[in-house]
């Protein structure tokens, strides 16, 4: 993953073909349509870990929250499963309701808005990134979930989930110079935090 500069996707949407989203088959996806209620527990087995994780993403390491968009999520899935056209891979189907869910509550607390003087409260410099190989991943999803909710949204929609500025600012009704002021802004704060600790 490149955090600073360049494209900064994972890609995760050409990930999405990994074995979760293979294991739930086109007969499993039939009988859930039809109500059946261990085909919706496979599914749910199969799919809840994974969508877990993208819910504590975006709810900043709020576990509780994250459980409540997770149920929400596969309300949701269950819901309109019958939108599942069967083109592409159903983990990336439903990875997209999670991440809908998560933005839904997200744009209920306004937190875009919450995050813009943000930059004075943080002290932001704009110096050159400073190399992040001694960081591991696990401190730096700590720091990821520490960013203002609106700039952490963003990040992960941009450089964990693959979204364009287009789709961020469409799914987030806000410009695309606010998603990528909010990305800079964002990555900024992560180069400050990695200095400070290394």
């Amino acid at each position: 993953m490149q955090l600073f500069g360049g494209k900064a996707h994972l890609k995760s949407r050409e990930r999405e073909s990994g074995k979760a989203g293979n294991a739930i088959g086109p007969d499993v996806i039939e009988q859930c349509k039809n109500g059946d209620r261990r085909a919706q527990k496979a599914v749910y087995d199969t799919l809840s870990s994974k969508m877990f994780a993208v819910c504590v993403r975006y709810m900043g390491g709020d576990r509780e929250s994250a459980a409540d968009i997770l149920q929400d999520g596969f309300v949701t899935l269950f819901t309109k499963l019958d939108s599942y056209s069967g083109d592409g891979s159903f983990e990336g189907w439903a990875r997209k309701i999670f991440v809908n869910t998560a933005l839904m509550s997200l744009r209920k607390k306004d937190v875009l808005k919450q995050s813009e003087d943000v930059d004075v409260a943080w002290n932001i410099s704009s110096s050159d990134p400073s190399p992040i190989q001694n960081i591991g991943y696990q401190e730096l999803c700590k720091m990821i979930a520490a960013l203002p909710p609106g700039f952490r949204t963003v990040f992960n929609m941009y450089v964990v989930e693959g979204f364009s500025h287009k789709e961020i600012a469409e799914a987030l009704d806000i410009s695309e110079t606010t998603s990528r002021s909010q990305l800079q802004r964002a990555r900024t704060l992560l180069q400050n935090k990695i200095k400070e600790r290394f």
